[in-house]
């Protein structure tokens, strides 16, 4: 019986190292993150951006939110791990120049509120050591029947279902954005019309596999969001 046990216990070694490998790697990587972000970034005070913002805490009965400029050139925005807000200097260049507005800016920092609001800095945390154990058991098992190709595979589906999860999470914060948005009076249209914008401002080009993607489609989350405001209007 003991030696059934030291034996099952060896066969979960690699998972559960797996698992706190996986925990190791998000925690560094958070402590990177915050080092990087505490080097490259400035508080946000923009005028444009004061009135949206207002609304939003408003909405939210809070003082003021704090936003802080990420001082890199990609438009980009993002929610650390520490639950700060950050819009990329890329993204207040484009505001300046007129190819956003402040109700699009908006929908981007309402966006990664939800992320905040709704704990996916944890779930990331979570998902990702399971991702790495799941790896480590397909691998496992795959490599036994599919030699030569069953690590490769492995890879695959589990990169896959990252994927998926990440895509629901983009869902979620999204339907956060809009809730909040028309609560404090900006209104969805903003956050539409930056989807529509939103590969030419990164320079995306070729997009991977719908399964593969950590974004869903553009056409696919205004749909979402459209379904959610038939749902709020109420008929006359």
């Amino acid at each position: 019986m003991l030696g059934t046990h030291i034996l099952v216990m060896l066969k979960l070694t690699p998972i559960l190292l797996a698992v706190i490998y996986g925990l190791v790697m998000y925690r560094f990587s958070a402590w990177r993150t915050r080092a990087e972000l505490d080097a490259k970034s400035t508080r946000l005070d923009d005028p444009k951006l004061q009135h949206v913002l207002d609304q939003m805490a408003a909405a939210l009965d809070l003082d003021r939110i704090k936003v802080f400029i990420y001082e890199i050139a990609p438009v980009n925005g993002l929610a650390a791990p520490d639950g700060r807000i950050f819009i990329t200097r890329g993204f207040m260049d484009k505001l300046k120049a007129g190819d956003v507005t402040a109700d699009e800016i908006a929908s981007v920092i309402a966006h990664e509120l939800g992320h905040v609001a709704l704990g996916h800095s944890r779930r990331r945390m979570i998902d990702f050591s399971g991702q790495n154990a799941i790896r480590v058991a397909l691998s496992m098992f795959l490599g036994r029947i599919l030699p030569g190709i069953g690590v490769y595979l492995a890879n695959f589906l589990t990169t896959m279902i990252g994927a998926r999860l990440s895509r629901g999470d983009e869902y979620e914060a999204d339907a956060y954005a809009a809730a909040l948005l028309t609560k404090s009076g900006i209104g969805t249209q903003g956050q539409k019309s930056l989807f529509v914008k939103l590969e030419a401002l990164t320079g995306a080009s070729g997009q991977p596999l719908a399964w593969l993607m950590s974004h869903p489609k553009t056409q696919m989350r205004i749909a979402a969001i459209e379904k959610l405001e038939s749902k709020w209007t109420v008929p006359h």
